[in-house]
């Protein structure tokens, strides 16, 4: 008799203020490195719509997020998450208390939507913190799924 193991796929959200960057991106990368083993969300405490820019230098990388909707949190209290990921300070110290047992995690990443500068210079901020989500979330699947 063979008893196999059924392991339960982990929820995952992503928080950030607007749902528009930072947690998109973040979305994208941690769908694209936990493959089948994860449930990915993400959700602002707002709902900005999914930033152009961020789709764009996304798909430089290979990843489409053009499909992804801007979520507001309250979309999903009803969702039991085992981690729940800030990305920015405005959402770690506004979210709202929703009733979970989710390990909650905490990177206050640069906003690129608030770069200055020439179009090249922003796209170049874009792609800096893209970097910076991308490496957090290769590791973040690495340790923790």
């Amino acid at each position: 008799m063979v008893i196999g193991l059924i392991m339960k796929t982990k929820k995952i959200l992503v928080l950030c203020t607007g749902n528009s960057c930072r947690s998109q991106i973040a979305e994208g990368y941690l769908r694209y490195f936990a493959r089948e083993k994860a449930e990915i969300y993400s959700a602002g405490i707002e709902t900005h719509g999914v930033n152009p820019k961020a789709i764009a230098i996304m798909a430089e990388d290979g990843i489409d997020i053009s499909e992804h909707t801007s979520n507001n949190i309250d979309e999903y209290f009803d969702i039991d998450f085992d981690f729940v990921i800030t990305v920015c300070d405005n959402a770690k110290e506004n979210c709202p208390f929703f009733p979970t047992g989710a390990k909650k995690m905490h990177y206050d990443f640069p906003d690129p939507a608030k770069a200055v500068g020439t179009s090249e210079e922003i796209l170049a901020e874009f792609r800096r913190v893209r970097e910076m989500i991308k490496d957090y979330s290769r590791l973040f699947i690495e340790d923790n799924l």
